[in-house]
């Protein structure tokens, strides 16, 4: 199957979310309704995306008769939206404020934990975490809150400077390690703060 984009993705969890309730299949004009589109066209066309990539089906000119595919119900999963926001340097830190770029929707079973309330996700610049196998353009899912261990990979506000690193302890004082030669380790001068401790990967794809 082809992978939606996440403005379908969200229509197909309404459609999902619909039906699991025991009502009828919302109509074009209620999907378009429920996402603030002015027109239905804007609705009907990620409807026809959905039908082409087999998510979802109907019968034509019939109303109300929108169905999950076979191929895309119960195995999908269930789909969660995570807050973005923006990016973080996987190179030297740098001061930059984190601004909400709306959100991430993914499968809770695709990434293997359920996100909470405090589960937010990151975007790859750089290359000084090629080691752990995290790229330029990735999107990292973290989360805000636990104490980190050593050895996972962290984002971390180091003397004010945000950046992605391996958190270790180094003679009980803990560190910021790159896994890339090309870096070194990074010892704070005044202050290290862990905004979140990484719980999943999603790669970024090549266009």
């Amino acid at each position: 199957m082809i992978e939606p984009t996440n403005t379908q993705l969200k229509i197909f969890e309404f459609i999902r979310e619909t039906l699991s309730k025991g009502h009828s299949a919302p109509t074009i004009r209620e999907i378009a309704e429920a996402f603030g589109y002015r027109s239905k066209r804007a609705a009907e066309c990620h409807i026809e995306a959905l039908i082409r990539k087999g998510w979802i089906a109907s019968n034509p000119g019939k109303a109300r008769s929108l169905r999950l595919s076979e191929a895309a119900g119960p195995a999908r999963g269930r789909l969660a939206d995570i807050p973005l926001y923006g990016s973080i340097p996987a190179g030297f830190g740098r001061e930059r404020e984190q601004e909400a770029e709306g959100c991430v929707t993914v499968n809770v079973e695709s990434i293997g934990f359920k996100p909470t309330r405090n589960t937010f996700a990151l975007r790859v610049v750089g290359d000084s975490m090629i080691g752990k196998h995290i790229l330029d353009g990735d999107i990292v899912l973290l989360d805000h809150g636990p104490e980190p261990r050593p050895g996972q990979v962290v984002a971390a506000l180091i003397d004010r400077k945000s950046t992605l690193k391996t958190f270790i302890l180094k003679n009980g004082k803990p560190h910021l390690k790159a896994e890339n030669p090309k870096y070194p380790d990074l010892l704070p001068s005044e202050e290290l703060m862990i905004q979140g401790v990484m719980r999943a990967l999603i790669r970024h794809a090549e266009k």
